[in-house]
């Protein structure tokens, strides 16, 4: 399934500056996702005799030192522009309420701007959950340091700090920072700088198991492998850029998110988050028996999240209900018995597990 194309209430570009809500808005577009859904490349076994209570299912976890109700996380989506306060704010509360985590968009606008820092905070409405902060790893060649990386995660009351990597987003968007030599030494000063925990995310082009060894060898131990199959930012910046052609073109560039999980899981001592076309709670599923600790969405909730806080705890609840009903089917009564359950590649039906 595709996220809804459900049209925002007002237009949330304001002119060609305001880069943040143009993302946003662009984001909404089903012509920015992905065409295919290769998570559908997988299949579980049926178990037609679960030998379980649907009611005792337990979809909990313990991420960050703090128990989820579900192995979910809100990827991060906005920051930095109007829009982003109220769709932050509805974002906040539901997770608080729905007891999942919360990712924010890139704080690089705040440390630029001091007045964008409001559109960020958000932990006065979700005190307990899990809350990421966020900036591009590549910054740190364009003049953030130390104290700009503890400046992002006090300003939101953060429980760990995202570095995002984007290497393809950055070589097509109009305003990209492509300097992107020295950072693993960079990354490691940081990590070894500052108490928070460190993740490291594509945004959707994937992580292989190469790059993976890369980081954990300087200490990172939590990596959201962010695959193809969600939203598109080469098309994204392609439209922003005037070039279709050359978005369409690397539409596709990277890892498939189940072929990342797999290749990240493969590097003893990492936590990983499986994100990248996660749709639903089947897909999350899958994800999770591949080897994902835990799924980030984000395009999902764009849409309620634009309308209230009630609008996103519905969609977390159908989530919820969509991966318990899979637990159910593959008689799975716990996320770690999910992990072992059997799960099956269409091409030649050979088993995964």
């Amino acid at each position: 399934m595709k996220p809804p194309s459900t049209s925002p209430p007002e237009p949330l570009f304001i002119d060609g500056r305001d880069r943040k809500a143009e993302h946003l808005e662009l984001a909404l577009d089903e012509r920015m996702q992905a065409k295919r859904s290769y998570f559908d490349d997988f299949h579980f076994d049926h178990v037609a005799l679960p030998e379980i209570d649907y009611d005792a299912i337990d979809t909990h976890i313990s991420f960050l030192g703090k128990v989820l109700a579900a192995p979910l996380l809100i990827s991060s989506m906005t920051g930095g522009t109007a829009a982003a306060t109220t769709v932050n704010r509805h974002l906040a509360k539901a997770a608080e309420t729905a007891a999942v985590a919360l990712g924010v968009g890139s704080q690089r606008k705040a440390l630029e701007d001091p007045d964008q820092e409001r559109t960020f905070q958000i932990r006065e409405v979700a005190p307990s959950i899990p809350l990421l902060a966020n900036l591009g790893a590549v910054q740190l060649n364009y003049g953030v340091g130390i104290q700009g990386c503890r400046r992002v995660i006090k300003m939101i009351d953060a429980d760990a700090l995202i570095f995002h990597l984007n290497p393809l987003q950055e070589a097509i968007q109009p305003e990209g920072q492509r300097n992107f030599s020295e950072l693993l030494p960079k990354l490691k000063t940081v990590l070894e700088a500052i108490e928070t925990p460190i993740i490291v995310k594509e945004i959707g082009c994937g992580i292989s198991g190469v790059v993976a060894e890369k980081l954990a060898s300087i200490g990172i131990r939590i990596i959201d492998v962010a695959g193809i199959g969600g939203t598109s930012w080469a098309r994204i910046e392609g439209k922003r850029a005037g070039d279709l052609a050359l978005g369409d073109l690397f539409a596709e560039w990277g890892l498939p998110t189940p072929e990342a999980v797999r290749q990240v899981r493969a590097v003893p001592g990492l936590t990983i988050i499986g994100s990248g076309g996660i749709r639903n709670g089947l897909d999350a599923a899958k994800a999770i028996a591949l080897g994902a600790d835990l799924v980030g969405m984000a395009a999902s909730f764009i849409p309620p999240a634009l309308t209230s806080a009630e609008a996103v705890v519905s969609r977390i609840n159908r989530f919820v209900r969509e991966l318990k009903t899979v637990m159910f089917c593959v008689g799975a009564p716990t996320i770690d018995a999910l992990k072992n359950a059997p799960i099956t590649a269409s091409i030649g039906r050979r088993s995964m597990a």
